[in-house]
């Protein structure tokens, strides 16, 4: 294990990278179970941080730790040190804090148990799947492939033109997972540029005019394939983070 480590981790210098990953998991895994506890009202819990009445949200001591990490990152040379490694969790734990009210920051309005609010879980979980493929030794847009594969520059520059022209169309056409994912795989690019888009996404509000065959099809389409896709996601999303408040249901119900 320990060799595998060196080799794996070390030696291809993804230890920084592993300390943040594994930190933003466990800051998110913390924050989320005790805002939980918190709007459970649960006696031991120390609840939220209100220093004369003022509410400070997380997002607030995010933005703290992300600056000492990310200063305490680039101050520190050896990237396989320990202050390297601990520079890269406080960033980690920081980048959790801060994304996980990322609808809040965006909004400017507290939505944390609202049904926007579960725009933060979304981009906390593509947060998570990205740093991962970077982690596995994937790059954006092939990059470092298409250098080691290719001594033309001008043969470099049109893999990335072509990589990163599919993943725009695949994000205009409103498939966000795909489009991120194909920054790293092309096949996902591919195939979102090329399948129809969705129903109000940029792409089909321009191209697919109402009541149109393509736009016909793109709507049955996302009650077919994206609606069901988009329950599993939402219950997954419930289950770690917690279900968002009913509406109708006083706040702290």
């Amino acid at each position: 294990m320990a060799d595998w480590f060196t080799r794996e981790i070390i030696d291809t210098g993804r230890l920084r990278l592993l300390c943040f990953f594994v930190a933003f998991i466990a800051a998110f895994g913390f924050i989320r179970f005790s805002v939980r506890m918190v709007r459970r009202q649960v006696r031991w819990w120390p609840g939220n941080v209100a220093p004369g009445g003022l509410h400070v949200h997380h997002v607030v001591f995010g933005l703290v730790f992300m600056c000492v990490g990310g200063v305490g990152g680039l101050a520190v040379t050896d990237d396989g040190s320990g202050w390297a490694a601990t520079a890269a969790a406080l960033f980690g734990v920081g980048m959790a804090l801060v994304l996980d009210e990322f609808a809040l920051v965006l909004l400017l309005k507290d939505v944390y148990w609202s049904e926007q609010g579960r725009l933060s879980v979304e981009v906390v979980f593509i947060a998570i799947a990205l740093c991962g493929l970077v982690l596995l030794g994937l790059h954006p847009l092939g990059v470092d492939e298409a250098v080691e594969d290719s001594d033309a520059l001008w043969q470099v520059a049109l893999i990335v033109l072509v990589n990163l022209t599919l993943s725009i169309v695949a994000l205009l056409k409103g498939k966000i997972w795909t489009g991120l994912l194909g920054l790293f795989i092309t096949i996902f690019a591919l195939v979102g540029a090329i399948r129809l888009a969705r129903p109000g996404s940029p792409w089909a509000r321009r191209r697919y005019r109402p009541g149109s065959r393509k736009d016909e099809r793109a709507r049955e389409r996302e009650r077919r394939l994206y609606r069901p896709a988009q329950r599993v996601f939402t219950a997954v999303a419930d289950l770690v983070a917690g279900r968002p408040s009913d509406p109708s249901r006083p706040p702290g119900s």
